[in-house]
């Protein structure tokens, strides 16, 4: 997916307009296993959250998530979910950069997969994330790296969107990394991610 079409919500809904769930009810297996850092009580912010999974998931678990999609057919969705489930989750129609981004308001945010985001917005949306923790607040983010493409198996066509760590140890310099873990990983989540994939994934604490 291109930088321009990461903006384009007829895109994203008709990814999201089909009845199966495009990346699958379950959260993201790497959030998911980073379980001990999000605790009941919690306020989380989940952007680009989609039709979800990762948002029930932390409600589940019984923190505070507010959420944010580009495609109301996704945001429709995630309210299903959530009902069915059974939980609360605060959702928006939004963008990166028309959500409010409010500074120092919350314990957690997650950026997972939005490698959809040409250069110049994530910057913004990294940035911008960093200020919206309070101090002593988590930031859990994880995604395609730069081998990616070798692959085939998702993931933007433009190199540029690609993660690496020396680019995330420079765009969270404000932040103590604590862990940045380069990997080749099998994704198996919903129709969109399957298959060997070369995926990053990093915590970081705002001091």
């Amino acid at each position: 997916m291109t930088g321009s079409e990461c903006q384009d919500q007829e895109i994203w809904d008709t990814h999201y307009g089909e009845d199966v769930y495009f990346f699958g009810t379950g959260p993201n297996a790497w959030l998911a296993s980073k379980a001990q850092w999000l605790k009941p009580g919690m306020r989380i912010l989940l952007p680009a959250d989609g039709e979800g999974r990762n948002s029930v998931w932390c409600a589940e678990k019984g923190l505070v998530p507010d959420a944010f999609d580009l495609s109301p057919v996704a945001v429709q969705k995630a309210h299903r979910l959530a009902e069915k489930k059974g939980v609360q989750v605060n959702y928006v129609i939004a963008s990166f950069d028309t959500w409010d981004w409010q500074v120092a308001a919350y314990d957690a945010v997650t950026l997972v997969f939005l490698n959809c985001a040409p250069p110049d917005m994530r910057n913004r949306l990294f940035k911008r994330s960093i200020n919206a923790l309070k101090p002593g607040g988590i930031l859990l983010l994880t995604g395609y790296s730069e081998r990616q493409h070798l692959y085939g198996t998702g993931g933007p066509s433009d190199a540029k969107q690609l993660y690496t760590e020396a680019m995330l140890r420079d765009a969270f310099a404000a932040l103590d990394i604590l862990e940045l873990v380069d990997s080749d990983i099998t994704l198996n989540a919903g129709p969109a991610h399957q298959g060997l994939s070369s995926v990053i994934g990093m915590i970081a604490k705002k001091p």
